[in-house]
């Protein structure tokens, strides 16, 4: 086999739709002004742009810490309230500006990558909040996230 074959054949360990979700963030990213991220709208609960892009890093560094404890062996399943976190991390990144709330999305996102990478073994539990709070988290938030774009004209 030629290297160049290798290159192409798929990575059994990456998570499905990762990359095209973050490329897709990404570019809701670029398009975010800081004046813009801070317009309430996005939920009709008042969030913002910058709202939703730091809820999804959150729980993509949620999402790395979960799976180093699954390689661990010290994780246990349904310890988490997930509203609870939500509201936490809605508060904890409210007033942080636009460019900090993007690195930690980014800083959040490569962690997330590593833990995965770092797996011994891909469990049922690890699998789900790979996808959870990778790819399939985005994909909940980006049709809403682009429109929300398109909404305030950025």
């Amino acid at each position: 086999m030629t290297r160049t074959s290798a290159a192409r054949r798929p990575n059994p360990r990456q998570l499905p739709n990762e990359e095209e979700t973050w490329q897709r963030l990404h570019a809701i990213l670029r398009r975010l002004a800081p004046t813009a991220a801070d317009v309430p709208g996005y939920f009709k609960e008042g969030w913002t742009g910058k709202d939703a892009v730091g809820h999804l890093g959150t729980w993509m560094a949620e999402g790395a810490q979960v799976l180093r404890q699954i390689a661990a062996g010290t994780y246990r399943e349904g310890e988490l309230d997930v509203d609870a976190a939500n509201a936490r991390f809605l508060a904890a990144l409210h007033d942080i500006p636009l460019a900090t709330v993007h690195l930690q999305c980014a800083a959040a996102h490569t962690q997330l990558l590593s833990a995965w990478a770092d797996l011994p073994d891909v469990t049922a539990a690890a699998d789900f909040w790979g996808r959870k709070a990778g790819p399939e988290h985005l994909l909940e938030h980006l049709p809403r996230l682009e429109a929300w774009m398109d909404e305030l004209g950025c």
